[in-house]
Parts: structure tokens; C-alpha cells; sequence
């Protein structure tokens, strides 16, 4: 009889940085109220900011699961928060998600260390 490989704890992971990255976009989505709002309207350069931004995260969970894919959401949160200069809710709102991200990489790191350590439950016999 052949046993299953345990499970890993990283491809949960994944998911979870997908789905933040999912709701960051609907959030910056949601951005485009405050920037039709603005002089230039959805039509000028803040809407194309907030458009791209929510686009890039959209097509970033596809990277998520490569190992340069943690830097690319961090570098579109790095992004975002530098998005205050135009659209100053955007960078209040990058803010509240760095802080999210700041948090899921501790336990990213939190859990490969106890991989390492073969401390996870899921190592225990």
C-alpha cells in the first residue's frame, strides 16, 4: 500500500496570497469612484493608474506560486502606496493591505522555518 505524501502547508499559502491579491484589486477597483470624482474623470491618467494597478494584481495570482512571485506583490504593494501621490485613498488604503502582506510574509517565514524544524502538524506520526 503506498502512502500520500503529506500535505503542504505552501500550496495553502498560495491560495491565501491569491485571494488577497484578488481582493486588493476589487478594492482598487472600487478606487475608481473616488477618481471619477477627480478633475480628469475616469478617462484621465488616475483612472489608467487604477485600472493597470487592479489589472497587474489580477494577473499577478498567476505568479504567485514561483519563487519571485511574494516580490512582485510586494513590489505592486509598494505601488499602491506610492499611488497617494495621485489618488490619496489608494495610498491609505495601500497602507491597511502593506500591512496584511507585512503579516502574511512573517508567517510565511514562521512556517518554513517549522518545516525545517519538523515542528508542523502535519510532520508529526
Amino acid at each position: 500500500m503506498t502512502e500520500t505524501p503529506p500535505p503542504d502547508p505552501m500550496k495553502g499559502f498560495r491560495g491565501v496570497m491569491a485571494a488577497m491579491l484578488i481582493l486588493e484589486a476589487i478594492v482598487v477597483l472600487l478606487a475608481l469612484l473616488v477618481v471619477a470624482k477627480m478633475d480628469g474623470g475616469v478617462a484621465g491618467w488616475q483612472g489608467g493608474l487604477v485600472g493597470g494597478l487592479a489589472l497587474a494584481m489580477i494577473l499577478a495570482c498567476g505568479f504567485v506560486g514561483r519563487p519571485w512571485g511574494i516580490w512582485l506583490a510586494v513590489a505592486l504593494q509598494a505601488v499602491m502606496i506610492l499611488g497617494y501621490f495621485a489618488v490619496p485613498t489608494l495610498g491609505a488604503v495601500g497602507v491597511l493591505f502593506g500591512l496584511a502582506w507585512a503579516w502574511m510574509i512573517w508567517l510565511r517565514n514562521d512556517v518554513t522555518k517549522r518545516m525545517a524544524e519538523g515542528r508542523l502538524p502535519s510532520q508529526q506520526q
